[in-house]
């Protein structure tokens, strides 16, 4: 007994260890070894890879397994046929003993020298489905049943050999067809999930080995033309395969609803593959299963083991079929309904067709439940003795927790349309009533302001609804899996919800759908009747209650994503903490899915609205995650149920959440890794997918359409670097409509700089490979976007001809066309080979124009959403339009440029500092303008170097920028060039002109050195009573000066005032007049005043009657308020510059002071208010041009008195020798002790050292602290916006009213008092420490240059046996950059031989000096000749100063001239703020033009007073509204709002006007420190 039971258990042990051996040596040979234990994902192979080649083989066996899954996903189900082809050729046999017949014959018979067979198609199959993990193997089965193939049932383990049922990878399947009933011929549309359809059950069986194909047959009863089942017949079959015997594939017949179905319903066909003798256990499994088994065998008479079983099988109740081989006897039916039939000597399609209708006519005739069983998938799962996949643990575990969702849905039998309502409510009502008000605030109206206002307040409230109702049971069991669950069993959790939620819509969906139809065609019938029209009304009102249920029943895991998102929006907006809710956690859970692979949804469809706050939030974790990498990104657009889903999912396998029997509702994003072996061509890390909603959706039809497709088209291209256009078929309506939106998109992106490139797919067409008739079409669709971009040029007020003047697009490259999806007509049409090939073409085109770009990162992206979406709320998309990357780039490169210019500047200044002390010292009577530009020349080099390198790894577009940037530098070098020629130009001659005062000043020193040398050889007795000495050096003194001055007439103070007085009185105006203006002292702020209408002429002058009552009209209208006001500001402005700028262009310092000039400015002023009133209808008071007369004379008094006290010091001979008198007295003295005349000349060269190397180290520390300052201190250090935000800041630490009107009125008079205060406050308070420093190291490096000069100069001097003279010559011309050395006489020293000795008491002397300056006060800078605050308001102002035409307020570029660049500020005002009133009520207005530009209201021009223009439209007003860029931000800049409260009655006093009182009260809430914060978004 025991050795009969052993037997079969060693004989089953020994196959099993020979098919282990089998498929370890198949598995060796396709590259899979270890697979079988560490399996392939899903993640392995949607990556960028290389193209796969089309061809129907691979050069290597080890390259089948990864080519069949990679075109499988392509959806190319030639995969299966894929072999082996070596390069190697036909083997030749050259042996010289041998005949040719010889050799012939031989090789016929030499079959045991064959090499090894090729691997059989189906083993490639089974080992990557063994291979695979369960994500893989449900992607792969996925894949198979869309091309139609046969799926395994029962798959027998091949290391185990127990038999599994993998029911997992059937769960994504869903079969559609349309039954027919016999007795009433209705045809019903089915869609069913594969896993629950039930379904009769038809298995085959095969018994021994027969010359018959029992595959080939079952293929001839499913699809005649597709070879669902692989048979004996197919390309690369063999007779050896190890994976497929024991093997069940099953396959569902799907009728299409017509006459010529073979069958009237869904059946499942079944194919137990081998020899159904030897796989007991399986064959039994189908026999029980199946509704009618169909035997294949040669013959009942031959086969007593077959005979057994037909026996066996016979016996039972269920139908069967037997079909001979080697018999030929026609079809023959039992009693009990069993058939027989003979094959022999009969063709296979009559066998096909009598096998039919025996099938159908089983069918027919089976009544009730025991006769007529229905097969079910998910019954399978009930057998014993085999295994089921989803009994893994980790798809146990997932299911458990999908199952708590489930249950909660269908606890209460709840209608699926109120699901989303019940279970997920953020995401309704309450999200689709925030986002129509969100809308509204773009199209404002009214008191804009309080309506703004009341809105922002709805939204709030909304908010808090939605944090109110957030606490839902399912969402709180949804979230609390993802942050719960690890990796695997995550993956498993969301695949069995999405299951589970498909086959909840999906039988309400069918039928929903199906109704629809019917409704649609009841509605196009009624169209072409015209006398139903109330009957189309009700129809058409009954459709539109259709799709609302369709829209309603439509639910998915992207719905329960979108709830996420609005908690998480709506708690992040309240900040609101929720007990319940963890949502803080919610963007880290959607990144993490992000990164697997997951969609997420970029636009709601059903709101027509992006969650901006969500999507960032759901970005920056992904950025945490992964690092800030670069993506391609990649959108489509098409119009609906254009197939772009179908078609990126067969181009990169993706799975786009497409909810059941839907097409995708908005638009969603999909993260696709480039494999490392790509990374090598392309320059980013990912490509990022969009797919969208599709143009003209069946939902949205006569629910603003045509917004909502221009909506997102413009969102989708201006997202993509690249934008796929899908057209399906070749509709030329379809065409249309799509073109017009596409080319009017890729419009606006070129008006707003951006550049994506379009790829056109044309799908659906039925020659491909008609070359001609392509290149027609080709020529046609050209034609077409010519067409439509001149159009859109005209739409958008631009001047293209063509479309490739608005992307670069080429025709012959740039359009795809792509055959039709079905080869054949579904449900059971595989999928077109072509349509495979011609994607993956597309693919390589994609690949090719991405591998020329670089992408954006990340974070650039996330920007780039809020940026198309918030220029899309506004409508007026090229007008509202921001880019925040270009503009963080801009900002960048104007740090960059600031930081170039001052490089050039203090260089500049260093070299201007040398020429001007060779000028002084008199070796430079010319300035070489070569030299000049030599030197900016090196220095622009040095500048392009280092940015050279610094933007070497930037982007593009930086480059590009740059590279603009580097002219304006180029023409700064130009300018500074210019600049320093000039300044130095007017040394130069300023020093020729004095060269009499010079000459005479040397004679003075020459006489006076003589006199004090005679005089001390006088009173040589004496020279120890200093006393004494002092005495008789004094009394002599005056004496010389008067000796020497006899014939100098000495230089006068000046009397500006009576100047002043006089002026005025000779232009007219009386005493009493001028002594009250100047008493009153408005004139001083007279550029500032709030309202000038004081100044006009009041009733009473009955003379000027007529122009009293035009003026008192005008400024009733309100319009006087602000534009009459801004021209006699404008006027004040003026005057003042034009005549500064003549009083300060005249000679005063060289030259003298004289009244005249005065007077040609005075004249000036009177000249412009006299031709301003001429165009005028009222006139002015004579206290106006007093005011202005004396305000001029005002603002040039400290240059004048300054410039005068400049010339006297130069010219006075008195002046000049009363300074002289210490000095002289000490060298009287030196004389007097008897030192020699190398101690006298040595403190006679150190005193002049003593203050020429004061102004050297103070000019040095001035050009140092500049430049740290703009290194180091935070509002100089960055560009000319950095500034901006700081003088803001200031003015708001220091409260000062009248420094906030000075920086309305005048931002740069502001600007520099700023940085004067601020360099003051650096200086001399913060960091006087460091500053000290730097002048003591100055005072060092200044001490070291003497030193050495004194080295060199003795030693030349001694080594050419020199005199005093050569000495003094040559010490002068070492240090002619660094120090002036002028006007020391050596005639009275020629007996010094000793050069030596005077080095050493130079050196003394010297010591001495630098030590006493060591200490030096910081205040001795005020008194140089350069001054860091002079320097650095030179570097910072030189920028843009234009104002916005609406607020006023000033332009933040940092470069002066940025033309072409529009003029821009972030720092935007209530238009208030300037005076500006309301036209209507005459109040100050409190409204932002950043909000005016989103509004409905319009503005009116001084030249047209009466024709208002939409502020959405202001550059159609011409300059200076077209030179401005304002964009909308919803005016969320708080400073300027507490400005306004703050200082409300100030304002109000200073303009004469009240404000809107409604506007500011909402703003009284915001503090100082709030006002300030939000200053510090602008970085």
């Amino acid at each position: 007994m025991s050795g009969n039971t052993e037997k079969p258990v060693m004989e089953e042990d020994s196959q099993n260890k020979s098919c282990q051996i089998e498929t370890e040596t198949l598995l060796n040979r396709l590259h899979l070894q270890g697979k079988i234990q560490q399996k392939l994902s899903p993640a392995d192979f949607l990556q960028i890879r290389p193209p796969v080649k089309q061809i129907d083989h691979v050069e290597s066996e080890k390259d089948l397994a990864h080519t069949f899954l990679h075109r499988l996903i392509m959806l190319d189900y030639r995969a299966r046929y894929i072999s082996v082809r070596s390069s190697c050729k036909t083997k030749v046999s050259f042996k010289a003993s041998s005949s040719d017949w010889d050799v012939f014959v031989s090789s016929s018979v030499d079959t045991h020298k064959k090499e090894q067979t090729s691997v059989h198609p189906m083993d490639i199959q089974m080992a990557v489905f063994h291979c695979a993990d369960s994500f893989l193997k449900q992607m792969m089965i996925t894949k198979l049943s869309q091309c139609q193939y046969a799926l395994p049932l029962l798959v027998p383990d091949p290391v185990t050999n127990k038999i599994q049922f993998p029911l997992w990878t059937f769960r994504e399947i869903t079969k559609t067809w349309k039954l027919t009933r016999c007795d009433s011929k209705i045809v019903t549309m089915k869609s069913v999930p594969v896993y629950k359809a039930e379904t009769p059950l038809v298995s085959f069986f095969r018994l021994g080995s027969l010359s018959v194909s029992k595959s080939q047959l079952m293929n001839t009863l499913i699809n005649n033309r597709h070879d669902t089942f692989f048979h004996r017949n197919c390309p690369g079959s063999t007779k050896s395969r190890c994976l497929m015997d024991g093997v069940a594939e099953i396959a569902w017949y799907c009728p299409a609803g017509k006459p010529n179905d073979a069958f009237n319903d869904c059946i499942a066909f079944c194919n137990l593959h081998g020899d159904a003798l030897l796989t007991e256990k399986q064959r039994d499994i189908l026999i029980e299963k199946s509704s009618i088994n169909v035997f294949l065998l040669a013959s009942l008479q031959n086969n007593e083991e077959s005979r057994a079983l037909i026996s066996c099988v016979f016996k039972s109740h269920k139908p069967l079929i037997c079909l001979t081989v080697d018999d030929s006897c026609d079809a023959v039916k039992t009693k009990n309904g069993k058939y027989i039939m003979g094959l022999k000597d009969r063709n296979q399609p009559d066998v096909s067709e009598h096998l039919k209708s025996i099938i159908r006519e089983i069918l027919t005739s089976l009544d009730g439940p025991i006769l007529k069983p229905s097969f079910q998938l998910e019954t399978m799962a009930e057998l014993s003795g085999i295994r089921v996949d989803e009994t893994d643990s980790a798809c146990q575990r997932g299911k458990s927790a999908a199952m708590k969702i489930i249950n909660l849905l269908t606890k209460d039998n709840m209608d699926v349309s109120k699901i989303k309502d019940e279970f997920l409510p953020c995401q309704g009502q309450l999200w689709h009533q925030w986002s129509k008000i969100h809308k509204e605030l773009f199209h404002l109206r009214g008191n804009i302001e309080m309506e703004k206002s009341q809105k922002q307040q709805e939204l709030m409230n909304i908010r808090q609804e939605q944090c109110a109702a957030s606490c839902s049971k399912l969402m709180e069991l949804f979230t609390g899996s993802l942050s719960s669950l690890p990796p695997t069993e995550k993956k498993y959790f969301l695949k069995w919800t999405q299951i589970f939620i498909d086959a909840i819509c999906t039988d309400d969906l069918s039928s929903i759908l199906q109704s629809y139809d019917e409704k649609w065609s009841e509605v196009l019938t009624l169209k072409n009747k015209w006398d139903k029209s109330d009957l189309l009304l009700r129809k058409q009102t009954e459709l539109e209650y259709i799709s609302k249920k369709l829209q309603s029943v439509t639910f998915g895991l992207e719905h329960i994503f979108r709830e996420m998102g609005q908690i998480y929006e709506a708690h992040k907006t309240t900040q609101r903490e929720n007990r319940d809710t963890d949502w803080s956690q919610y963007p880290e859970l959607a990144a993490q899915l992000m990164i697997s692979g997951h969609p997420m949804e970029l636009m709601d469809g059903d709101a027509g609205h992006v969650p901006l706050t969500w999507i960032s939030s759901l970005l920056e974790e992904v950025i945490k995650k992964l690092g800030d990498q670069r993506v391609f990104v990649l959108s489509v657009l098409g119009l609906q149920s254009s197939g772009k889903s179908t078609m990126l999912n067969t181009m990169f396998g993706l799975q786009f959440a497409v909810s059941a029997g839907r097409c995708t509702k908005g638009a969603f994003m999909q993260l696709l890794k480039v494999s490392e072996e790509m990374k090598k061509d392309l320059k980013f890390d990912y490509v990022l997918v969009v797919d969208t909603e599709g143009l003209r959706a069946l939902e949205l039809e006569g629910n603003n359409t045509l917004h909502h497709d221009n909506e997102l088209a413009t969102f989708v291209v201006g997202l993509g670097n690249l934008t796929l256009i899908n057209i399906f078929g070749e509709n030329p309506s379809e065409m249309q409509d799509i073109l017009q939106i596409v080319v009017q998109d890729f419009m606006r992106m070129k008006k707003v700089k951006l550049s994506p490139s379009c790829v056109f797919v044309h799908q659906n067409v039925t020659d491909v490979a008609a070359a001609e008739k392509n290149m027609d079409g080709k020529r046609r669709l050209q034609e077409k976007l010519d067409q439509m971009a001149k159009l859109a040029a005209e739409e958008e007020v631009c001047d293209e001809e063509c479309f490739s003047d608005v992307t670069e697009f080429d025709v012959q490259k740039d359009v795809k066309y792509c055959a039709q999806l079905w080869e054949g007509s579904p449900p059971m049409a595989p999928p077109n080979p072509g349509y495979s090939e011609s994607i993956q073409e597309v693919k390589n085109t994609i690949l090719s124009k991405a591998s020329k770009s670089a992408g954006i990162t990340l974070s650039q992206f996330k920007t780039k959403i809020q940026d198309l979406w918030t220029a899309l709320l506004n409508e007026s998309f090229v007008f509202s339009f921001k880019s925040t990357l270009e503009i963080a780039v801009y900002e960048n490169l104007m740090a960059q440029y600031g930081s170039c210019t001052w490089t050039l500047r203090s260089n500049m200044l260093t070299i201007e500092n040398q020429l001007h002390n060779r000028i002084e010292n008199g070796k430079l009577d010319e300035v070489d303008e070569f030299y000049l530009f030599k030197e900016t020349s090196k220095i622009y080099e040095k500048i392009k170097k280092e940015k050279k390198m610094y933007l070497k790894h930037k982007e593009k577009v930086i480059m590009a920028q740059w590279q603009e940037h580097e002219n304006k530098i180029n023409e700064l070098c130009k300018e500074q060039v210019n600049r320093v020629k000039v300044k130095l130009d007017g040394v130069i001659h300023h020093r020729k002109a004095h060269k009499i005062t010079h000459d005479r000043k040397s004679e003075f020193e020459n006489k006076l050195l003589q006199k004090s040398k005679e005089l001390a050889q006088q009173l040589k007795d004496k020279a120890k009573d200093e006393e004494e000495l002092q005495r008789q050096f004094s009394s002599v003194w005056s004496g010389w000066v008067t000796e020497l001055t006899a014939d100098i007439k000495p230089v006068e103070d000046i009397n500006l005032r009576e100047d002043q007085l006089m002026i005025l009185q000779e232009l007219g105006f009386e005493l009493s007049l001028i002594d009250e203006c100047k008493t009153s002292g408005r004139y001083k702020k007279i550029s500032e005043l709030g309202d000038y209408s004081d100044y006009i002429m009041k009733r009473g002058q009955t003379h000027l009657r007529p122009v009293i009552d035009a003026y008192q009209k005008y400024k009733s209208s309100g319009v006087f308020a602000y534009e009459e006001q801004q021209q006699i500001r404008s006027l004040v402005d003026k005057a003042e510059k034009e005549s500064l700028d003549a009083i300060q262009s005249k000679p005063v310092a060289t030259r003298g002071y004289t009244s005249t000039y005065l007077i040609q400015g005075a004249n000036h002023v009177t000249e412009e208010v006299q031709k301003f009133l001429s165009e005028k209808k009222y006139t002015l008071k004579k206290e106006f041009t007093v005011d202005l007369l004396l305000y001029v004379f005002y603002r040039a008094k400290s240059w004048l008195l300054e410039s005068h006290k400049k010339f006297k010091v130069i010219n006075d001979a008195i002046t000049y020798l009363d300074a002289k008198k210490t000095q002289y007295y000490r060298v009287f003295r030196s004389f007097c002790k008897g030192n020699s005349s190398a101690v006298v000349f040595g403190e006679l060269i150190c005193e002049k050292l003593k203050a020429s190397t004061v102004e050297a180290v103070c000019n040095k520390t001035a050009i140092d602290l500049a430049g740290r300052m703009m290194c180091n201190f935070p509002a100089f250090n960055g560009n000319r916006l950095n500034l901006e935000k700081h003088v803001l800041k200031s003015l708001a630490e220091k409260e000062d009213f009248d420094d906030f009107i000075t920086y309305i009125t005048n931002p740069r008079k502001q600007t520099e008092a700023f940085i004067k205060a601020e360099v003051e406050k650096h200086i001399f308070r913060d960091h006087k420490d460091e500053a000290v420093n730097i002048l003591k190291k100055n005072v060092d490096d200044i001490k070291k240059s003497v030193t050495q000069a004194l080295f060199t100069t003795t030693q030349k001097v001694q080594n050419q046996r020199g005199d005093t003279e050569m000495w003094l010559k040559e010490f002068s011309n070492v240090l002619k950059d660094e120090l002036t050395l002028d006007n020391i006489c050596s005639e009275n020293f020629s007996d010094i031989n000793n050069f030596h000795f005077l080095k050493e008491e130079i050196q003394k002397g010297l010591t001495c000096i630098t030590e006493k300056m060591s200490s030096l006060s910081l205040y001795k800078l005020n008194e140089s000749r350069l001054k860091p605050e002079e320097i650095l308001i030179d570097q910072l102002c030189n920028c843009c100063w234009e104002k916005c035409p609406f607020c006023l307020a000033v332009c933040t570029n940092t470069m002066k001239d940025h033309s072409p660049d529009d003029h821009s500020t972030p720092f935007h005002r209530p238009d208030g703020i300037k005076g500006y009133p309301c036209r209507e009520t005459g109040e100050l207005r409190v409204i932002f033009c950043t909000t005016l530009v989103t509004s409905e209201e319009g503005f009116y021009l001084s030249s047209d007073p009466e024709k208002a223009i939409p502020y959405k439209q202001y550059k159609t007003a011409g300059p200076p509204y077209d030179t401005w860029s304002i964009t909308p931000d919803g005016a969320k800049l708080a400073y300027w709002k507490w400005f306004v409260c703050r200082f409300q009655m100030k304002l109000e006093n200073h303009y004469g006007k009240r404000f809107q009182g409604s506007g500011v009260d909402q703003w009284k809430y915001i503090s100082k420190e709030e006002a300030i914060r939000s200053l510090e978004m602008f970085k």
